[in-house]
């Protein structure tokens, strides 16, 4: 082994294993065969050096910064990485100056990756706009949030957005056998073993999270014996903590929430309360959660509580503006009194049954008497003719007709 050998074997020891299995060609990556298998839209466009700004949006542990360093790898650009929990736009500014000189002076392109690009608040995206648009950074921003909601509309239009998904078992399965067969960033060289049932653990813990499954085998590594083996007991010591099964695009994402709201429909406040917890205690976003609540306060609780609306609209506020862990307690706060509410679904029926009517008869005329009359010829042909004024009348209600004709006495409320 040579000097520069040494040195890079040094540097890498002190590498969690994380990050030195971390992919450096398109070929090495595993899983995202939807976006990076032969002929998918994201390799061709790697391939052919045709990319404008991405958003990576997924689950924790899918590959968002891989891919991003290997597309500047592979294309040789320079590769900028800022995270939004602890960078402001100043950092991100100086690196778009650097861009700017590289471009000019050396024709080099920067791609800057953000990381949780949806912890910015949007005045602080618009920051990266200029740069986008001129082309001085391919800005590629990952985040595990819908970027329909987190991300500024304007960056939004200009970037291609990719779903990653969470790691099947079998592309799991594939990243232990790599990480027990390489010698010089693996662990190969601790002639380490472990039975099928053991790795069906590994992969239950790690959640379709492949950096969690790596961490977990990693330090499992440390707890063996001399025989090499890690056993089911050794893994459950290296886990600290067991991920609860959740994955938030799968099927249990939807199984909770149906949970949640179903408990709170029936007046369950300790039930409602318990799904709130596992969304929580699993990484949910406190912002879907706080919109679905206020969905919940017109749809079921609707017109037997007028305060309902409001309340959840100020709990999605006040997690908008205090975060976690704290967002957890205004969440609660409008979870119990949403439960306990009187319940009225009356106003959620009649817009179904309106918007029903509205499919089915399409574009049926406003009558003539609805009409306003803003022109000589439209008086002449009867806009507005016959139309009563209800404040004119005592009781400020007419007979007067306001549905088309096709639908007249159509009634969308009970009452």
């Amino acid at each position: 082994m040579d000097l520069f050998d040494a040195q890079l074997a040094q540097s890498l020891s002190h590498k969690p294993l994380a990050d030195r299995m971390r992919p450096v060609s398109i070929d090495d990556i595993v899983g995202q065969e939807h976006l990076l298998g032969p002929g998918a839209v994201l390799r061709t466009l790697i391939e052919k050096d045709q990319l404008r700004s991405l958003i990576f949006w997924g689950p924790p542990g899918t590959g968002k910064t891989t891919i991003a360093a290997t597309i500047a790898y592979t294309t040789g650009a320079v590769f900028k990485m800022i995270s939004a929990v602890n960078t402001g736009v100043k950092e991100a500014r100086e690196i778009i100056t650097l861009a700017r000189d590289e471009l000019k002076f050396r024709s080099r392109r920067t791609i800057l990756f953000v990381d949780e690009i949806h912890r910015f608040n949007k005045s602080q995206q618009d920051a990266f706009l200029p740069s986008v648009e001129d082309g001085t950074i391919i800005l590629i921003g990952a985040t595990t949030e819908n970027p329909s909601f987190e991300v500024n509309s304007a960056l939004l239009s200009r970037s291609h957005v990719f779903v990653l998904n969470g790691h099947t078992r079998e592309s799991l399965q594939a990243i232990v056998d790599r990480a027990l067969a390489d010698v010089d960033r693996g662990l190969g060289s601790q002639n380490l073993s472990l039975s099928q049932p053991v790795r069906e653990l590994l992969i239950e813990y790690a959640n379709g999270d492949a950096r969690a499954l790596l961490n977990i085998f990693e330090l499992a590594s440390f707890l063996v014996s001399e025989s090499g083996e890690v056993t089911k007991e050794i893994l459950d010591k290296a886990v600290l903590h067991k991920a609860l099964r959740y994955d938030k695009g799968g099927e249990e994402h939807y199984n909770v929430i149906s949970a949640f709201i179903k408990s709170m429909r029936n007046s369950d406040a300790n039930a409602a309360l318990y799904w709130l917890a596992r969304m929580i205690e699993a990484g949910e976003s406190p912002l879907f959660i706080a919109r679905r609540m206020v969905v919940f306060a017109s749809e079921d609780v609707g017109l037997a509580d007028a305060a309902a609306l409001p309340l959840a609209v100020a709990v999605f506020a006040a997690v908008d503006s205090i975060g976690m862990p704290e967002g957890r307690i205004p969440l609660a706060h409008g979870v119990v009194y949403l439960a306990r509410a009187p319940k009225n679904n009356t106003a959620y029926r009649g817009i179904e049954a309106a918007l029903s009517d509205a499919k089915e008869f399409g574009n049926l005329p406003v009558p003539l008497h609805l009409r306003n009359a803003v022109t000589s010829l439209m008086k002449e042909i009867g806009y507005g003719t016959g139309y009563q004024y209800a404040h004119n009348f005592e009781e400020k209600k007419t007979d007067m007709e306001c549905l088309p004709q096709e639908l007249k006495d159509r009634r969308y409320l009970e009452s």
